[in-house]
């Protein structure tokens, strides 16, 4: 703290009159007033359950004060929106686990929820089995909304669950969010999602498409229904999420395909990654981008024992790959980018910029000498 001024700190007394009566008469004499202020905790308004799966998934309500996250709250270079805390996809890889189990445990401490059941069902299902619903996301949205302090910024929705997964048929969050939109113009709106309900908002998405630059992008991080099914224990078919993209494809829709995440030694050979491309063209899609698993903290807890139970020699090569770090290693990532931009090029999608990895340029030459070992690792 050397690069700090000195700040000199002394006693500080705040003294207020106070009038009292002695002996049948008014006297003024100071009072010492508290230095710390007594804390009286806000109005505990409880969580209220919506709906029970019969499959075990609760869906509670959870109050809300604000609708949107900014870039300085999240470190990213957008805004993001998420209509409800949790997923029933109960994708393996999830990043997004930690969300759940902090606003939980926060609400516990708070006096918002005390229903035993829901505390008592923790670990890494809870985030596919209690599903916190923002029924007032959109009202909220509609009061706070201010374009002119997203400075130009990207509005995302779906960064931290998908917005479209099943909740949404019976709760229409997001489709109501969509709607606040539509209020607005020139706003750049991103949607991620895996889920097939997407197409039930394509007049929707038409109508914001007009007034806003709009992009759906479908996740799909393999072909094989089977593999799918291991990883996404509750998501759609690969098929089914082809026929969504070619449907708002068809129906106007700036919609792509995003291979995402791409899991090392499963999902980023050569061969799975040009079927992916290939089908995205036959399926009309206006590009396609892709980006490797990241492992954070909650990815770690859930992914890494479904790694050891499922695939249990690629284990140390991950150990290896990520060490303690939430992305894979440079020389991993340099390759697979090289391998997406090559097979971009081939299907003819837009071809995304190359990275600037640690604010300097990677020269050609300096990638093809990259290691023996970089190259093995996408075989």
């Amino acid at each position: 703290m050397h690069h700090l001024p000195p700040v000199r700190v002394g006693e500080v007394r705040l003294m207020e009159t106070a009038v009292r009566r002695q002996g049948g008469k008014e006297k003024r004499q100071p009072v010492q007033l508290p230095l710390i202020p007594e804390w009286t905790p806000a109005e505990t308004v409880p969580w209220v359950t919506l709906d029970e799966r019969q499959r075990g998934t609760t869906f509670v309500a959870v109050p809300i004060r604000s609708a949107l996250n900014s870039p300085a709250a999240t470190g990213m270079g957008f805004w993001s929106l998420n209509p409800y805390v949790g997923c029933e996809f109960g994708c393996t890889y999830c990043y997004a686990r930690e969300t759940h189990r902090f606003l939980v445990e926060r609400a516990h401490g708070e006096g918002h929820l005390d229903d035993p059941t829901f505390l008592a069902f923790r670990g890494r299902e809870a985030f596919e089995r209690r599903i916190l619903v923002k029924q007032d996301l959109s009202d909220v949205l509609a009061r706070t909304l201010a374009p002119a302090k997203m400075a130009g910024q990207p509005l995302v929705i779906g960064t931290a669950t998908d917005p479209y997964q099943p909740a949404e048929r019976r709760f229409r969050i997001t489709q109501r969010v969509l709607e606040v939109l539509l209020r607005y113009r020139g706003l750049s709106i991103g949607v991620i999602t895996k889920s097939t309900l997407v197409t039930r908002d394509l007049d929707l998405l038409k109508q914001l498409s007009a007034r806003h630059d709009v992009s759906v992008n479908l996740s799909l991080a393999t072909l094989d229904a089977r593999l799918a099914r291991t990883l996404e224990l509750r998501s759609p078919v690969p098929k089914a999420r082809l026929r969504a993209l070619a449907t708002l494809v068809d129906g106007g829709i700036n919609a792509g395909l995003l291979i995402a995440p791409i899991l090392p030694g499963i999902t980023d050979d050569w061969a799975g990654l040009a079927a992916l491309m290939d089908a995205a063209k036959k399926a009309g899609a206006r590009y396609v981008a892709g980006s490797a698993l990241r492992l954070n903290a909650a990815t770690r807890h859930r992914f890494l024992p479904f790694l050891a139970q499922e695939f249990p020699e690629l284990v140390e090569r991950y150990h290896r790959c990520y060490g303690m770090h939430t992305s894979a290693n440079r020389c991993y990532t340099d390759a697979l980018a090289r391998r997406i931009r090559v097979l971009q090029q081939m299907y003819q999608f837009p071809v995304a910029p190359r990275g600037r990895g640690r604010g300097r340029p990677q020269p050609d030459r300096v990638e093809h000498a990259q290691s023996i070992e970089c190259q093995k690792s996408l075989l």
